[in-house]
């Protein structure tokens, strides 16, 4: 199958937030998007909803994105099958999947909660995830009266990088990500202060100081082969003391997109995503971008 962004569509105010999404980055790829609605056969006497509906459904979203953003190209198709199944199918031939995600309170449908979380746990293919409400204007920098708008630069990028596993694959995206945006990108690297730091010391030593410019130096020498590789991205290098997720989630507050790696752990039971993108995924307010790496 041709590359396409594939996006999880099930009609709420989620899903067609990401396929906007989508639709925009598709045009920065230009690749076509591909919407997939997954609906799950029940037994009887449980009522399934009308093959009619569904496919109206389908249809009236397709249409939507087409005229929303003529230049990219559409399509769609129906599965009928378990979502988180279907969903990790459809991801396997597409240069990225996009789901709509509400996080925390209110949860409903299956692209959502543990669905969405089980989706990023069991694919390799990157996946964004976006909040409903998401526009083309919050993604851009206001306009010189203070007003949103999708005329004006992009915001940056932020990645979360552990620099003690970097992981070449998230690396890759952020940069490419900040290149087809023409926008900075933002490296974050945090990390608390181990209690045995603080053992032995002299008077008026440091620690956290000379943790933090071995840290500094340590993303430096992670960084330095892909600004090379990347000449024209403009990269900013924060590193400092305190959680990775809270760390990452104050440099996001005005980017455009965050990404985060995610390990791909090759255990017989269980998949899981991390605590570090689980809290990312249930408190950022922008899109988020995970990527899977050794």
């Amino acid at each position: 199958m041709s590359r396409t962004i594939t996006v999880g569509l099930d009609g709420s105010a989620e899903s067609r937030a990401a396929a906007d999404w989508a639709a925009r980055e598709a045009a920065l790829r230009e690749l076509p998007v591909r919407l997939v609605h997954v609906w799950e056969p029940v037994p009887e006497p449980m009522a399934a909803p009308p093959a009619g509906s569904r496919e109206d459904l389908v249809r009236e979203a397709a249409e939507r994105l087409r005229l929303a953003h003529p230049g990219v190209p559409v399509t769609a198709e129906q599965r009928a099958g378990t979502a988180v199944a279907e969903l990790v199918g459809a991801a396997r031939d597409a240069d990225l999947l996009v789901l709509g995600y509400r996080a925390l309170s209110g949860l409903r449908g299956f692209l959502v909660g543990s669905v969405g979380q089980a989706v990023i746990a069991r694919t390799t293919a990157p996946v964004v995830v976006v909040r409903a409400g998401e526009r083309a204007a919050d993604e851009h920098l206001p306009d010189p009266a203070g007003t949103p708008s999708a005329a004006t630069a992009f915001r940056p990028v932020v990645l979360g990088l552990d620099t003690g596993r970097p992981g070449g694959t998230p690396l890759a995206f952020a940069f490419e990500e900040a290149r087809r945006r023409d926008a900075a990108l933002h490296v974050v690297h945090g990390g608390d202060l181990a209690p045995y730091h603080g053992y032995g010391l002299d008077a008026g030593a440091r620690p956290a100081d000379d943790l933090a410019r071995r840290r500094a130096a340590r993303l430096g020498e992670v960084l330095r082969p892909w600004r090379e590789r990347y000449p024209g991205v403009e990269v900013v290098e924060t590193s400092r003391t305190g959680s990775p997720a809270d760390r990452l989630l104050d440099a996001a507050r005005d980017a455009s997109l965050l990404v985060v790696g995610r390990r791909v752990r090759h255990r017989p039971v269980g998949a899981h995503i991390g605590s570090v993108t689980h809290a990312v995924l249930h408190h950022a307010t922008v899109p988020v971008a995970v990527v899977a790496h050794d």
